[in-house]
């Protein structure tokens, strides 16, 4: 008899078992609305670096210009400012703790510094000249930014608290504009119309020894540089339409890394170095993108019925 029971038990214990295991399963299975998966691929955003990261961006999505944030892979997003007037240009502080940025809300295009979050906003400059595109220094204490406060576009750095402004370039009559900072502060990769057509150079953080990179009848803009600085990012139109090139930090081995008949621009480097993001036309809207390092797998991030921009600064 006691035979016969143990046998039920583990009959019971079985069966129980496999109700479990089913149960789990299924729960595994369904969705996060409750309802069962099925197969059916839906096209999601393609994760980048492990979905880790933060990207900030800018974008028309809700009738102007807002800054907006999202995760390294697309989802999140969520909008950081909300007034009447232009918000963009925005760069993550080296902490990613704060975000520069530039509005116009106070009747001039001058660069504002706020929490990540949004909250905050602070003005940093205050003149009647446009002051715009501000990066910060890796050590965060500086930021670099272009402003006509002289006449002409020209490349500036001031302290991260908005104070002691002072001039790096200084040519009359050209545009220098797009600074970035190399990774170990020395240098400001910018672009600039000096020579006739925009190209690509570089000078000491303190304005100093100021050298042309690229050197072609076509337009070379927006630098970039690589996590470990020894490597630039770019976009072209020297082969008829906007791509994203690359090259050595010397301005060597300059290499194509997109290719399509549509226009790829203002590439971003992800903070490990093995993603770029860029801004592009290709599906007939300027969305954001991503691809590997080398050019392969490229996928589109933003899908909205409006422009969206990321710039230097904008991946951490």
């Amino acid at each position: 008899m006691e035979k016969v029971k143990a046998v039920v038990v583990v009959a019971v214990l079985a069966v129980m078992m496999v109700v479990s295991l089913v149960s789990c399963s299924k729960k595994e299975e369904t969705s996060p609305t409750g309802s069962i998966a099925t197969a059916t691929p839906v096209s999601t955003a393609t994760p980048v670096g492990g979905g880790e990261g933060k990207i900030v961006f800018f974008s028309y999505i809700d009738g102007n210009d807002e800054i907006y944030v999202m995760d390294a892979n697309g989802l999140n997003q969520a909008r950081l400012t909300n007034n009447s007037s232009y918000d963009g240009n925005p760069a993550w502080s080296p902490d990613g703790t704060k975000i520069a940025f530039v509005s116009n809300r106070d009747g001039n295009y001058e660069i504002y510094v706020m929490e990540a979050n949004g909250s905050n906003q602070t003005r940093l400059t205050n003149n009647s000249a446009v002051d715009e595109t501000p990066v910060w220094s890796p050590d965060g204490t500086k930021i670099a930014f272009v402003s006509n406060r002289n006449g002409n576009y020209e490349i500036y750095v001031m302290e991260a608290n908005g104070s002691n402004p002072a001039r790096l370039t200084n040519n009359n009559g050209a545009t220098d504009r797009a600074p970035v900072w190399s990774p170990d502060g020395t240098k400001i990769a910018f672009d600039s119309d000096r020579d006739g057509i925009y190209d690509i150079y570089v000078m000491d953080a303190n304005g100093l020894n100021q050298t042309r990179l690229t050197n072609n009848s076509s337009y070379d803009g927006n630098p970039a540089w690589s996590p470990d600085g020894t490597k630039i990012a770019f976009d072209s139109d020297r082969n008829g339409d906007n791509e994203i090139y690359v090259m050595d930090a010397n301005g060597l081995y300059q290499t194509r890394l997109t290719n399509n008949g549509a226009n790829d621009m203002k590439p971003v480097w992800s903070p490990d170095g093995t993603k770029i993001a860029f801004n592009s036309d290709r599906d007939g809207n300027w969305e954001i993108y991503v691809m590997d390092a080398n050019g392969n797998n490229s996928a589109r991030l933003t899908n909205n019925n409006a422009e969206d921009w990321v710039l230097r600064g904008g991946w951490k």
